[in-house]
């Protein structure tokens, strides 16, 4: 009888997770390997005094991606992992004035951008039906593996063009329906979901936004970490072995095929090795240089990466119901924000941040009569030009300044609880490459078959999952990846994977 064929995953990040049930599913034998104490990777949880806080993705959008793969082996994401579709979605604060709250009722958004700017109001719909047909069409593109130039040709992506027009940035698209600023930015802050600027990000990611007015934005009670703690459970249940606090040293290779893994705790033989750990430095660490040719680490070096971001995450004493679960302030010179982050690689005094006051939907984050703040600042990746070591704690103290702009106060006086994470932490504790918190930018040559592959060109029976891979960074396209991998791992097994296509998302009511 044929033996059981088997699969280490490297990393109990999203697509691990992902990855892992599908492969369970089809009755392999998994492996994950975790180096942090809990599942979830950048998307795990942060306990203490009572407090809980998302590391990572505080926003879950698109959430039929991951229902798709919860049917596909029999369970329900509904009823496993219980969400709350957001209303409104959240608050935007301009640095140049007036605000914004976001609804997913298109009526009601068209009066609130009426407000200011009354003929961009007439242009939402428009914007909305032109993105849905973008989605539709880039969507089987999104769901397939590109290991090629050929399979690029295969899809014709030339009679996509006039739909994608990558000549274009996000906020020049966004500029033949809305002409204020204010409206751009309110469609196009969504391009930092991969560290890039509406202005240098491809014209392709205006669907970004169409996405959260299409499906919601929803929070997991418990927050993003408990969908990854629900997946780490329901893998286990389908016999998934779960090593956490266990690091991955280096893979083992026969020439170049990899045959397994050395840990801190012991060595590890399977036929397959799916890595979601952060791309850049698993191959820098885990492979030697020399048996990788296109992605040596002199490559590595020369590929663009996405922004970094600086966290602070506090447990306060209190509560504040009068602020929105999600708000986003926008610096007053919110171009030059992005410059300083992109280009200059400098902090700016009017920084551009996002507050997370989850309390207001979801009682379970704290202890009774107090609260979380989940405050993130946009800043460039690791580089010689910041010295987080000097810098942390004035760049800390200058977001403490900004917070009043959104009506939070006497913030510092009523923390009980406080973490905070820098570019530097990124990189170092969290080994996150240059502390690029959204991995690899999504440039256009850097994206489709011209980003690292889910099967591994450079090696043998290595397969990636996870944002560094195709489709890229984000939730939704994570756990595609997973899908899209599973599928090329599975087939070069010789096993089914039809199965794999079913359970279609369905389209909402419009």
């Amino acid at each position: 009888m044929k033996d059981t064929p088997s699969v280490i995953i490297i990393g109990a990040g999203p697509g691990g997770l992902a990855a892992a049930l599908l492969l369970a599913h089809a009755g392999v034998k998994v492996r994950i390997i975790e180096r942090l104490p809990r599942p979830g990777g950048r998307c795990s949880a942060i306990e203490e005094q009572g407090f809980r806080f998302d590391l990572g993705p505080t926003f879950f959008l698109y959430p039929l991606v991951l229902e798709r793969i919860f049917r596909l082996i029999g369970r329900n994401l509904a009823s496993d992992i219980p969400m709350v579709r957001l209303d409104p979605q959240y608050r935007l604060k301009f640095g140049e004035g007036g605000d914004l709250r976001c609804t997913p009722d298109m009526r009601q958004m068209a009066a609130e951008i009426a407000k200011y700017a009354p003929a961009d109001a007439a242009n939402l719909s428009k914007y909305l039906a032109e993105n849905r047909h973008k989605m539709a069409s880039f969507k089987p593109v999104l769901e397939q593996a590109f290991l090629s130039w050929k399979d690029l040709a295969s899809w014709d992506l030339m009679k996509l063009l006039p739909i994608l027009r990558p000549w274009r940035s996000v906020d020049s698209d966004l500029r033949r329906f809305f002409a204020d600023q204010r409206t751009r930015l309110a469609f196009s802050f969504q391009a930092k979901y991969l560290g890039m600027s509406p202005f240098n990000c491809p014209s392709l990611f205006t669907i970004l936004s169409f996405l959260e007015y299409e499906w919601g934005v929803h929070h997991p009670i418990g927050g993003c970490s408990a969908v990854s703690e629900g997946m780490a459970r329901i893998a286990e249940e389908m016999g998934v072995t779960i090593s956490l606090g266990e690091e991955v040293t280096a893979l083992q290779f026969d020439g170049r095929r990899a045959m397994g893994v050395k840990t801190t705790h012991g060595e590890y033989q399977a036929d397959k090795i799916v890595i979601n750990a952060d791309f850049a430095r698993a191959m820098s660490r885990l492979v030697p240089d020399h048996l990788r040719r296109r992605w040596t680490n002199r490559k590595l070096a020369k590929k663009k990466y996405s922004c970094s971001t600086f966290m602070m995450y506090l447990g306060i004493e209190g509560l504040y119901d009068q602020l929105d679960h999600h708000t986003i302030y926008t610096s007053n010179d919110y171009t030059g924000n992005l410059a300083d982050i992109e280009g200059r690689q400098r902090l700016t005094e009017d920084t551009s941040f996002y507050v997370q006051n989850a309390g207001v939907t979801d009682k379970t984050l704290a202890p009774a009569g107090h609260s979380t703040l989940y405050v993130l600042a946009p800043v460039a990746h690791q580089s010689e030009a910041i010295n987080w070591k000097t810098e942390k704690a004035r760049f800390r103290q200058q977001v403490f300044n900004q917070l009043p702009k959104i009506g939070l106060t006497d913030v510092e006086r009523r923390i009980r609880f406080e973490k905070v994470i820098t570019p530097a932490d990124w990189e170092g504790n969290y080994e996150v490459f240059n502390g690029a918190t959204f991995n690899l930018a999504h440039n256009l040559t850097q994206m489709l078959h011209l980003r690292p592959r889910n099967r591994f060109e450079d090696l043998e029976s290595v397969y990636l999952v996870g944002g560094g891979t195709h489709p890229g960074s984000g939730l939704p396209v994570i756990y595609e990846s997973a899908r899209i991998t599973s599928r090329l791992l599975l087939k070069d097994l010789g096993m089914n994977t039809g199965w794999l296509d079913e359970a279609e998302i369905p389209r909402p009511a419009v």
